[in-house]
């Protein structure tokens, strides 16, 4: 009993351990057009970079340090319109009002509730996420890029509204500050899409950027920033790749077989430790052959809970309804899976099944 108690607690304690980045960069000072380096980095790396979130924009900073030019990254325009949220996150969930979006606008705001998709360019007061405090309302009015801006430099991002539960919350801080005007959430719409398909809507452009129909391909400039401009794809720029530590092998194994493969051939197969791999997760099963993908999520019956092969118990947690709970330890051992469609969340599954899995690079 004690053994067992003490490992429990190892485990647990390892939910502190941090992270190993999912995604490798690297800079090629090596002057191409966008389709070129496109090409380039799909036949030597993963593809041209994808930039979730403003570690990964520090990353990629780092690695092109000086490079007096400008640098290509794998976003392109294309010609279908989606709303994302400025954190990067897709948006899944929706609360428009009824009728809303009506006006081709491109931002959002929060009012009475629901969302209404406003022009971008109109000035109002704006709701941020703060890792200490949660939410923070900021009593200045900006427009969407400048509210944006701010609460990248002062807190974390502008809010992100992902489930029913989380309008509801930030509706109650709402009213609690009394706030009766309408504000801005991190809701946008844009025609940018990331050269590997991912759904990340992180985006770093400059003031009064993008700005021309013509320009479809997206650099890091020069300035002191690092931010981003809209330049013609058939410049010829230096540019940055990515390779993915996470990889979708499309054969049919079932968990053990999937874990001895992965172990021999990469590393381990992928454990989800935070939102962020769970999103990269998400991009990568997209091209599943089967309804579920296998985790290195596996249930022990002797101890009654489920556990990482890294070692760490599911300090994150992304479960369908009715699964990751009273397991039945009688007739099946169970593994975790994740849903190749829907909303991708993870389910049990026999172990036996005979599914797709990700490895882990790392």
């Amino acid at each position: 009993m004690e053994q067992t108690l003490y490992f429990i607690l190892l485990l647990i304690a390892l939910c502190s351990v941090s992270e190993c980045v999912q995604r490798q960069y690297y800079f090629i000072n090596e002057a191409k057009s966008w389709t070129e380096a496109q090409r380039y980095c799909r036949e030597k790396y993963t593809d041209l970079a994808t930039v979730d979130n403003m570690n990964d924009m520090n990353e990629v900073k780092r690695v092109s340090a000086n490079p007096n030019n400008y640098v290509w990254i794998g976003l392109q325009k294309t010609s279908v319109d989606e709303w994302h949220w400025s954190s990067g996150e897709p948006a899944l969930y929706q609360n428009w009002a009824p009728g809303q979006p009506d006006n081709g606008h491109e931002c959002a705001v929060m009012k009475n509730g629901q969302w209404h998709d406003v022009s971008c360019t109109y000035t109002h007061h704006f709701i941020c996420n703060n890792t200490n405090t949660g939410l923070v309302f900021v009593n200045e009015q900006k427009n969407w890029r400048g509210a944006q801006s701010h609460c990248r430099q002062n807190h974390i991002d502008l809010v992100s509204v992902r489930n029913q539960n989380e309008n509801q919350q930030l509706q109650q801080f709402i009213n609690d500050n009394h706030i009766s005007d309408d504000v801005w959430i991190g809701l946008f719409r844009d025609s940018w899409q990331w050269s590997d398909q991912s759904n990340s809507s992180f985006r770093y452009w400059k003031s009064g950027e993008p700005n021309d129909v013509n320009e479809k391909c997206a650099v890091i400039t020069d300035k002191d920033l690092r931010d981003w401009n809209d330049i013609l794809c058939d410049k010829l720029f230096p540019f940055v790749c990515h390779e993915d530590k996470l990889i979708l092998i499309k054969q049919k194994l079932t968990w053990s077989e999937a874990l001895r493969y992965c172990r021999q051939n990469h590393v381990d197969l992928v454990s989800v430790h935070s939102e962020e791999i769970q999103r990269r997760v998400m991009n990568v099963v997209k091209q599943a052959s089967t309804g579920a993908v296998w985790l290195g999520l596996h249930h022990s019956c002797t101890l009654g809970l489920w556990f990482w092969v890294s070692g760490q118990t599911e300090c994150y947690q992304n479960w369908a309804a009715g699964n990751g709970t009273g397991e039945d330890c009688e007739h099946t051992v169970r593994s975790g899976a994740v849903q190749s469609g829907g909303d991708q969340r993870w389910i049990s599954r026999p172990e036996t099944d005979r599914l797709n899995f990700i490895c882990s690079r790392n």
